[in-house]
């Protein structure tokens, strides 16, 4: 394959209601555009020609407004999710070859965009097979410098898949699938740069029998997604989610949190912690069963009466009885140190129990971090006794509450949190 990369030069200024299809038509039939031809565009013409330009004195607000979700913040950068799915700086909010006071939003759907321009100019140059490619520049994970890549398509593949194939040595491709859409969008950018007045590149020569897509084919699944969140924003998105989606937790999924949560800091050297894992129905029903039981017995003694025991009974189980995995954490006080006097043996005993909590913690994030709703519930801090029979626990062990963990319910987590104001839970001495 030989690839050619022709300048589409002598553009005018693009204004909101351009017909890009238009002003692009001539050009292209002065350049001889043919069959097969892939016309990309950059994102600027676009977004003027679609009105989504707006004041430059707004831009904090409109980064906010078009973020659906933080993927990493330092200093005045953010790296933030589209309501596409796209992964970018300020979520695609830009001021680069915008008249000044300015900014450029992406266009609302990219691909619908693709669409819109090849339809115009196919039917304008009497072409069968026109691709369209929109593009804009996005920074990359641990490579330094921009590349432009698609973020709308149309009339061509964005991806080839290549799995089942085989390379020269004969041996079958498993993982190969090829982003020709950002292949292409990649090439035109050694015609286009930021001060070059080429808004668009004409690439000949691109040939492939894979079908059609759209740039949105290009945005990996959540549930694929490795490096989705930054440490500290992930820190700061966990959420407590007390419903679930269907499936269940894989195991792989719990042995990697208790690992997180085994490298909280302990007193004495000591490794205090265990997590007992209730996947099984039996032994979730018997655990459950005799906290209910427990706690019917305090209600009762406490002088509720049966409707309120009912419906907080209920409530319970609507989290703990529906979550596909129940993790209660223990801790024991194997390794403490003896003192003579009241408050340092209680200062001891505190010691470990803080420990038991920064282990919940990390193992809630972890959890957080590969995608899995969790919630802690105090339940079994209030059953000990009934749950370390249920459990078949030794008398040594002192139950933390339960985890209820499943599958991100349907729509995801909760919206986010209110800001938090500082001034109330941080000074300086």
């Amino acid at each position: 394959m030989t690839i050619e990369l022709i300048p589409v030069e002598g553009l005018p200024e693009v204004g909101p209601g351009d017909d890009l299809g238009a002003m692009l038509a001539e050009p292209l039939r002065a350049l001889g555009a043919r069959e097969g031809d892939v016309l990309v565009v950059t994102q600027k013409i676009v977004s003027k020609a679609e009105g989504r330009v707006v004041p430059g004195t707004e831009r904090t607000a409109w980064v906010e407004r078009e973020t659906a979700r933080v993927v990493a913040r330092r200093g005045d950068l953010l790296i933030a999710e589209t309501r596409h799915g796209f992964v970018c700086a300020n979520a695609g909010v830009d001021a680069s070859n915008v008249r000044g006071g300015f900014v450029s939003l992406l266009p609302e759907d990219p691909d619908a965009s693709a669409e819109r321009i090849r339809t115009e100019l196919a039917g304008r140059l009497g072409l069968g097979r026109l691709g369209v490619v929109v593009t804009d520049t996005f920074g990359r994970p641990w490579r330094i410098g921009l590349v432009n890549v698609a973020i709308g398509c149309a009339g061509l593949p964005a991806l080839v898949d290549l799995r089942a194939t085989t390379d020269h040595f004969g041996r079958e491709l498993e993982a190969t699938i090829v982003a020709l859409a950002d292949e292409v969008a990649a090439a035109s950018g050694l015609v286009i740069d930021k001060a070059s007045r080429v808004p668009a590149v004409l690439v000949r020569g691109v040939e492939t029998a894979a079908p059609h897509g759209r740039a949105s084919d290009l945005v990996r699944p959540a549930d694929e997604d490795l490096f989705r969140e930054s440490p500290l924003v992930s820190i700061s998105a966990r959420r407590t989610i007390r419903s679930f989606g269907a499936g269940e937790v894989p195991r792989a999924v719990l042995e990697e949190a208790v690992r997180a949560a085994c490298t909280s800091p302990a007193p004495h050297h000591t490794r205090p912690w265990l997590f007992l894992a209730i996947d099984s129905p039996p032994a979730k029903r018997r655990y459950l069963g005799a906290m209910a039981e427990a706690w019917r017995a305090d209600l009762e003694a406490d002088g509720a009466d049966e409707p309120t025991i009912a419906r907080r009974l209920e409530r319970s189980d609507a989290v703990l009885g529906a979550a596909p995995v129940l993790i209660v954490p223990w801790i024991r006080f194997r390794g403490s140190h003896d003192y003579p006097d009241p408050e340092r043996s209680h200062a001891e005993q505190e010691m470990f129990l803080l420990s038991g909590g920064a282990a919940i913690q990390s193992l809630l994030l972890a959890l957080h971090a590969q995608g899995v709703a969790s919630c802690w519930l105090s339940s079994s801090l209030f059953c000990q006794q009934e749950a370390r029979a249920a459990l078949r626990m030794g008398a040594e062990w002192f139950a933390l509450g339960t985890v209820a963990a499943g599958p991100m319910p349907e729509g995801g987590a909760p919206s986010p949190r209110p800001s938090i104001d500082l001034a109330e839970h941080l000074r300086y001495g």
